[in-house]
């Protein structure tokens, strides 16, 4: 990543991502051996449009990629986690945009699953308030 991109990603990390997010679309409908006017069509857009996403023109919304990437099968984590980094204002570590983020994106999933299961198991556990026993009491 070069110097100018990873100052990018620190200053406007929604640009970053739909430049990203635009080369990962264009690979991937191209490896399924699709054109753009076919995608494009499918989705209900117009083949500019297409191109305008996969170059990653910062006037492309975010819906537009979210629903390539579904149409596309691919994870959406090489959108969602740099918003999440940006969010917390951390600098997105340069070595995860190189790869896939899916399986990275499975973990915060059921990280986040695994949370709310057991916040919700607290709640709905009734604090039984057991009674001290006195030392040499049998029962």
């Amino acid at each position: 990543m070069s110097h100018d991109l990873a100052t990018s990603v620190a200053e406007c990390p929604i640009l970053y991502v739909k430049v990203q997010s635009g080369r990962q679309i264009e690979e991937a409908r191209k490896r399924l051996r699709l054109t753009q006017r076919d995608l494009a069509r499918e989705l209900g857009m117009g083949v500019r449009w297409l191109r305008e996403i996969e170059a990653g023109n910062p006037r492309s919304r975010l819906d537009d990629h979210l629903l390539c990437a579904y149409r596309l099968g691919l994870s959406t984590g090489h959108i969602l986690i740099p918003l999440l980094f940006a969010g917390q204002r951390m600098c997105f570590p340069r070595q995860l945009a190189m790869g896939d983020l899916s399986d990275l994106e499975r973990m915060c999933i059921e990280m986040i699953a695994q949370r709310n299961l057991d916040h919700l198991t607290r709640a709905l556990t009734p604090a039984w308030q057991v009674a001290a026993i006195p030392a040499g009491a049998g029962l």
